[in-house]
């Protein structure tokens, strides 16, 4: 990763997350935390949002490993 990249709870290249999409619905992914605070990625689909676990840095973006996103 480059000097300039922003430090998030699980930093990727730019172009990278750029790319990364829900495997269900296709929605782009944004970050969030778990209630725990642990790093996940939620989609913004409107109806179903999905979240992913974040393990190692290492988004898991399996149909299988959708949960129902947390509420704030």
């Amino acid at each position: 990763m480059g000097a300039d990249d922003t430090t998030t709870a699980h930093p990727l290249e730019g172009w990278a997350r750029d790319l990364l999409r829900c495997p269900v619905s296709g929605a782009t992914l944004v970050d969030a935390t778990w209630p725990d605070g642990e790093p996940l990625l939620v989609s913004t689909d409107p109806t179903a949002p999905l979240a992913y676990p974040v393990r190692d840095g290492v988004p898991v973006l399996l149909a299988d490993e959708g949960r129902p996103a947390p509420t704030a």
